[in-house]
């Protein structure tokens, strides 16, 4: 029986979802035009769907995406038939845009308003929503993989996991978790020079991933801030966040990071603001957990979701989950 995913309440204006997908059989074979691949159809969709990637990473056999999804526009706010067609353009899906502008140029021609707004709300049903996006982001990549390589079948080990992040240091956290992955698989020594993950593209100049990594980093100080010295307090935190101490690599002979002298530099360098506190280097409810955040906020959406359920009961002892403190925020575990 598959698991009903944590999502945000309707009256939510925001919800963040960090997102995983693995590779059928953990087999590595995304290479570097399948990741140029795959973030081109990934920022591609992020527009149609009017969802927004805050940071992301790409590896050879799994990607995170970490994924802002805002509540669905009032009526008037909606995307004008114009707006709409244009977004269909560029998702290049299979219901062609220039077939969707004659049938609303015809149907507003002919005064049936009412046609023409069912019409429209087939598109804005799959929008603003983590689930069309993912599965529509997993369906072309994977048609595109398959023609490339000559194969057939599914690319992906099973649906894609999401943990319903709360924003603030939760959200960072995340972030920075993501954001390392290059550097945890030995892949680079400083995750600015991995091209295909959030801040990599931010390093680079690339416009979302900048506007995406502020927002992350937003809020950390009460002064007005530019995007650089943003910038410069979110690699403070990665460096913060990726140290290795030395007791930790004697008991993880495998674990990769930064030595105590390179987080100093980066400091020296780039600190504008004290370091976040060390968080755990294996952490594996960042990806496998169900929630992640304040007490207030896990126990919040566990207690909805339990509602739900046929004969919920608010007796202690009834809960199948556990909400535990790791890397210093609450998590509901499996």
């Amino acid at each position: 029986m598959r698991r009903a995913r944590f999502k945000a309440e309707a009256s939510v204006q925001v919800a963040h979802y960090h997102c995983v997908s693995r590779v059928v059989d953990r087999n590595f074979v995304l290479g570097e035009l399948e990741k140029e691949i795959f973030v081109k159809l990934m920022r591609r969709y992020e527009t149609y769907c009017g969802v927004r990637v805050l940071s992301f990473c790409i590896m050879t056999n799994h990607f995170h995406i970490l994924l802002e999804v805002p509540k669905r526009p009032a009526p008037e706010n909606l995307p004008t038939d114009h707006e709409l067609v244009e977004r269909l353009r560029l998702a290049e899906c299979s219901y062609g845009a220039d077939t969707l502008a004659q049938q609303l140029a015809a149907l507003r021609h002919a005064s049936r308003v009412t046609e023409a707004e069912a019409l429209r709300e087939r598109f804005f049903a799959h929008m603003w929503d983590v689930s069309f996006f993912m599965r529509l982001l997993k369906q072309r990549f994977s048609q595109w993989f398959n023609t490339i390589h000559s194969r057939k079948g599914t690319l992906w080990e099973e649906r894609f996991r999401s943990v319903l992040v709360e924003g603030g240091d939760a959200l960072r956290a995340v972030s920075l978790y993501v954001d390392l992955n290059p550097v945890r698989a030995g892949i680079v020594k400083d995750p600015k020079d991995y091209r295909w993950s959030g801040y990599g593209e931010a390093v680079a100049g690339v416009r979302k991933a900048v506007e995406g990594l502020c927002t992350i980093i937003e809020g950390l100080n009460s002064l007005p801030q530019s995007e650089q010295q943003r910038l410069a307090q979110y690699r403070v935190q990665l460096f913060a966040r990726g140290e290795v101490w030395p007791e930790q690599t004697e008991a993880f002979s495998e674990k990769l990071g930064f030595s105590q002298d390179e987080v100093v530099a980066v400091e020296k360098a780039k600190g504008e603001l004290g370091i976040c506190d060390k968080l755990s280097c294996r952490v594996r409810h960042f990806t496998e957990g169900f929630l992640l955040g304040s007490a207030l906020f896990v126990e919040h959406h566990f207690r909805m979701r339990q509602r739900n359920r046929p004969g919920f009961s608010s007796e202690p002892g009834t809960r199948r989950a556990r909400i535990c403190w790791v890397a210093g925020f609450f998590c509901l575990a499996s």
